[in-house]
């Protein structure tokens, strides 16, 4: 245990050294109530950037959602997944075996709060793709929790696709005001307007 939090605090000064990134709390200071953070998904270092910048606190009951189809490929991946991150690995292919909405909820109930991506798979575009339903599902199994919409800026551009290492490029990170699914509230309303919680985070086209 002790060796797994000496990676991670290497991981986590390794990756704020490298994008110097900065955190904004637009919707208010970190707290200690259990959340679902969410943001945009532009490289496989976005998780890492969330989680170094939460307070030590929080950081060390907040755990990924990965896809273990990544995650499970290799030795040195699935350690740092399992072992030093504590990530709920969910199966993206599907199958009577994957039940994702009930093992995150499980992470929930234990007082851990998530980190996810809604749009599903890497965007190596601007803007945001289309959410998927998951996280309609996720927030009506856990309508206690409060679901924080985080904008990430410039890491795509400082870990382009096929990168193992970081270029040297600063980095921000919006934190907005919570998103809870209202009473009544059908899919395709909730997972637009968590979408769009999350747009509103970006900064002006140039």
């Amino acid at each position: 245990m002790i060796l797994e939090r000496v990676v991670a605090a290497s991981i986590c000064n390794f990756a704020k050294l490298l994008t110097g990134v900065r955190a904004r709390w637009a919707g208010g200071l970190p707290d200690d109530k259990v959340r679902i953070y969410y943001g945009n998904h532009r490289s496989h270092g976005d998780f890492v950037l969330i989680w170094a910048t939460l307070p030590n606190r929080l950081r060390t009951r907040t755990r990924p959602v990965a896809g273990s189809d990544y995650w499970l490929t290799s030795n040195l991946r699935s350690y740092i997944i399992n072992r030093v991150f504590r990530g709920v690995l969910v199966n993206r292919q599907g199958g009577r075996a994957a039940d994702p909405i009930g093992h995150m909820g499980e992470a929930l109930a234990a007082g851990d709060s998530l980190i996810l991506f809604p749009e599903g798979t890497r965007n190596l575009g601007d803007g945001l793709l289309p959410f998927k339903s998951g996280l309609f599902h996720l927030a009506r199994a856990n309508s206690d929790i409060e679901m924080i919409p985080v904008w990430i800026e410039n890491l795509g551009r400082a870990m382009p696709k096929g990168s193992l290492i970081p270029l040297p490029l600063l980095c921000s990170l919006t934190f907005g005001p919570p998103v809870t699914l209202a009473p009544d509230e059908d899919k395709e309303a909730f997972l637009a307007r968590a979408r769009q919680a999350l747009i509103d985070l970006a900064p002006p086209a140039d």
